[in-house]
C-alpha cells in the first residue's frame, strides 16, 4: 500500500485493498444489489437518464431526480428501506476518514461500456466538516479533481481496484468526476466494470 497526496485534502491510498479483500466486498456488495438493485437515476429538471446505474447502503441514499438532488431513506423503485452498509465498509472508514462519527450513506455507482461521471461537487450534506471516502473496485478509471470552482485547474489519475481516496477539508467541495473507464482492464467483477462505493456523512452530529 502507498500513500499519496496529489493535493491539498485529497489523499490517495493505492491498493488499500489487497485482492481477497477486494473479492470479499464485492461478494458482499452483490448480496445487498439483490436487496437494493441498480437502477438508472435522473438529472434534474431535465430527467435524463445518468450513464452509470446507481444503488445505495445505509440509513440514508443519495437521490437525482426531475425535482433535484436529495437524500432518502428507501429505495425509490422498491420503495424499502436501503440495506446496511458492510462492516467492512464502516471499517475502512474508521481507518481512514479521520472523522469521529459514522457515515451514513455509501453510494454505489456502476460503470459499464460507456458511462462516466462529470465534474460535480457533493454539496447536498448538511456535514460538509466530514470527509468523502471512495472505494474504487474492478476496471480501472480516469479520474479528474479540482478546486472549489467549475472552470479552475484540474489534475487526473488513474484509479485502480482497490484504491481508497479520500477528499475533505479545502477539497471537500472540490469539482471531480470520472473521464473514462477502462473496459476490460480488471477481472474482479462478474460481467465486467468498475463500481464505486462512496462514503459520506450526510447530517450534522448532535452536539
Amino acid at each position: 500500500m502507498v500513500r499519496l497526496e496529489p493535493g491539498p485534502g485529497i489523499v490517495l491510498w493505492r491498493e488499500r485493498l489487497d485482492r481477497a479483500a477486494q473479492t470479499a466486498l464485492v461478494a458482499a456488495v452483490r448480496a445487498l444489489v439483490a436487496e437494493a438493485p441498480f437502477y438508472r437515476p435522473q438529472m434534474p429538471k431535465s430527467g435524463a437518464p445518468f450513464s452509470v446505474e446507481e444503488t445505495n447502503f445505509g440509513p440514508l441514499g443519495w437521490l437525482s431526480e426531475p425535482g433535484g438532488y436529495r437524500y432518502g431513506a428507501t429505495h425509490p423503485v422498491t420503495g424499502k428501506p436501503w440495506p446496511a452498509m458492510p462492516p467492512a465498509l464502516l471499517a475502512l472508514w474508521q481507518a481512514v476518514a479521520d472523522y469521529p462519527h459514522e457515515p451514513e450513506c455509501c453510494l454505489v455507482n456502476l460503470y459499464r461500456g460507456e458511462a462516466r461521471m462529470g465534474l460535480h461537487q457533493d454539496r447536498d450534506e448538511e456535514a460538509l466538516e466530514a470527509p468523502v471516502v471512495s472505494l474504487s473496485l474492478g476496471d480501472n478509471a480516469r479520474f479528474r479533481i479540482g478546486g472549489t470552482t467549475r472552470k479552475g485547474p484540474t489534475q487526473s489519475f488513474l484509479l485502480q481496484s482497490g484504491d481508497v481516496l479520500r477528499f475533505g477539508g479545502p477539497a471537500r467541495l472540490a469539482f471531480h468526476g470520472i473521464d473514462k473507464v477502462v473496459a476490460g482492464s480488471s477481472t474482479l467483477i462478474p460481467g465486467g466494470g468498475r463500481i464505486n462505493l462512496t462514503l459520506r456523512r450526510v447530517t450534522r452530529p448532535a452536539a
